[in-house]
């Protein structure tokens, strides 16, 4: 005899009942999501348009040869201003090399001073250390502008205006802000234990500094040397008050290309400006660290 075949029973996934007074909730729900979900992509939309709408009309006029109204887009296209910029006989490169050694001379300025002062206000019991670190905020607490026609009107009499020297001096005092308080935090996180087992075998206070503390602070003072660079690079208050005829700097050309009418000119010099920014910006998330920020102002 042959085994009776019993089929085995199937087994359905039974779905869940919502009662009467369930389905308006759930209702609800799904639609405040589906709202929170369009409000993120409409403020991630403003977001993006925010930050990339200038550069890309920057990068539209640095291309556009012919662009009037009533067209949305240039009429004609082409790299001509961007050979007139990098012409070896044009303004622009020999304001850029000029730019650049200012801000190479001026982080050399500052970290003269902010290395030690840094050391000094995060390790040494100063008396009104509080009051010190608010001395160099001063620069940032008054308008730029009276600031800078006081510092053009004393620098007239030294003997100092039209000059890189004066320059560099007024781009280090503005930079100092960064420079001293970023300084004074990478001091204070380097643990001072190792600076004590530096000590107990026997080395010297300033071998100590040099082998143990300087080169573990080294990331925060680059970082704070890179800040300086920028300022330094993108300043133009300062500069316009204190150097110019004599000194033109890049932000200076990109002023008086702007004032002319040459915008093709002006974006270009902007786009110049702003890829040292960025790329020392990367540099300066990958120094500056969290310890670092904690102890900024401390």
């Amino acid at each position: 005899m042959t085994a009776p075949m019993w089929s085995s029973p199937t087994r359905v996934n039974a779905l869940p009942t919502l009662s009467p007074g369930q389905a308006p909730s759930v209702l609800r729900l799904r639609s405040w999501s589906l709202g929170s979900t369009i409000l993120k992509i409409i403020g991630l939309a403003i977001f993006a348009f925010l930050l990339f709408g200038p550069l890309a009309n920057l990068v539209l006029w640095s291309v556009a040869e012919r662009w009037y109204t009533p067209y949305k887009l240039p009429v004609t296209y082409g790299m001509r201003y961007w050979e007139t910029v990098f012409r070896p006989t044009g303004d622009a490169m020999a304001s850029l090399l000029t730019s650049v050694s200012i801000a190479c001379l001026t982080v050399m300025v500052a970290l003269v001073v902010s290395v030690p002062a840094g050391y000094a206000l995060a390790r040494l019991k100063l008396p009104w250390r509080t009051a010190l670190m608010i001395l160099f905020l001063l620069p940032q607490a008054f308008p730029s502008v009276a600031i800078y026609i006081n510092v053009a009107r004393v620098f007239y009499g030294l003997g100092l205006t039209g000059t890189i020297t004066g320059v560099v001096l007024v781009h280090a005092a503005h930079g100092l802000v960064y420079s001293v308080w970023i300084a004074a935090a990478a001091f204070a996180a380097v643990d001072k234990d190792l600076e004590l087992a530096a000590r107990n075998i026997g080395a010297s206070p300033l071998r100590t500094f040099f082998t143990i503390t300087l080169p573990l602070a080294s990331p925060g003072i680059m970082a704070s040397a890179i800040f300086v660079f920028l300022e330094s690079l993108d300043e133009f208050t300062g500069t316009f008050f204190v150097g110019v005829p004599q000194v033109t700097t890049l932000p200076l050309l990109l002023y008086n290309a702007s004032m002319g009418g040459n915008y093709q000119i002006a974006s270009i010099t902007a786009l110049i400006l702003l890829v040292p920014s960025v790329l020392f910006m990367l540099v300066i998330e990958r120094f500056l660290k969290a310890d670092v920020l904690s102890k900024v102002g401390q």
